[in-house]
């Protein structure tokens, strides 16, 4: 059968853009851009317009950060990333074991997984990755082309890349903390890198989460993908997992500016 039409179906009024635009701006935006879009030439021409969504922007809290880096305009791409911003690291909770980690190293007795000893401050938090008496790492390496950040979103608009990780010790063992952070070209070559001092949390602590975050900001063009590497281990050398508990590990692109 022939694809539905609208316009077919329905004799389309026309409208003053204003008021089309004020309708429009009622409805889901998936809609405007799956349906309305499609019916006849005006309403394509309100549906792809700049004003239409800035204002839908302006009217939902999506403000940038830096306006005179909007170089084509494209306020719908910017719309829809900020309505998907998510944490583009998978599994950061280990409620998948190890699915999507690669381990680098795997010392003492090897990276294990236990429940938390210490609440979170996010409930949904009930796991942590937990290191040994060696040196543990473990990475994940994000290509941000197919998280749906484009080169041209990329370069132009360079959207602050916020990460944070979780870490926390065992109250009687002491522990190391340590974290990188790169933002790679596309031939994975290091653009810039996040890589504070190791830390150091003594025997007999009160054993609560600690956060590392960090924000990279006006970072120039042609970042690809973020590496993200983080770990430690225990300074007693004792065997077992007395190491260092990493969690709620996050990186994300934060196109708009934070309320």
């Amino acid at each position: 059968s022939a694809p539905f039409s609208f316009a077919a179906k329905y004799q389309v009024i026309p409208l003053p853009l204003d008021i089309l635009e004020e309708i429009f701006l009622n409805l889901p935006p998936q809609y405007v851009v799956c349906v309305c879009r499609l019916v006849c030439r005006q309403w394509k021409v309100v549906a792809d317009s700049e004003s239409f969504w800035r204002e839908r922007c302006r009217r939902q809290g999506y403000h940038l950060r830096d306006p005179s880096r909007v170089a084509s305009n494209n306020w719908r791409l910017f719309y829809f990333l900020c309505k998907k911003r998510r944490n583009l690291i998978k599994n950061p909770r280990a409620e998948d074991e190890f699915q999507g980690w690669k381990i680098l190293k795997n010392g003492g007795d090897k990276w294990t997984i236990e429940g938390s000893r210490a609440q979170h401050s996010n409930p949904a938090v009930k796991k942590n990755y937990v290191t040994s008496y060696g040196w543990c790492t473990k990475e994940q390496v994000i290509n941000l082309m197919k998280e749906g950040y484009s080169q041209s979103f990329m370069d132009e608009f360079q959207p602050p890349i916020r990460i944070s990780d979780w870490y926390g010790a065992r109250f009687d063992c002491g522990s190391i903390y340590r974290i990188s952070v790169q933002l790679l070209d596309r031939k994975k070559n290091v653009l810039q890198d996040f890589r504070p001092q190791d830390v150091t949390i003594p025997q007999w602590n009160d054993q609560r989460w600690h956060q590392m975050e960090y924000v990279f900001k006006d970072y120039g063009p042609g970042v690809r993908y973020v590496r993200f590497t983080h770990g430690g281990k225990d300074t007693q050398f004792w065997a077992g997992w007395f190491g260092i508990r990493v969690t709620e590990s996050c990186v994300e692109i934060c196109p708009a500016l934070d309320s």
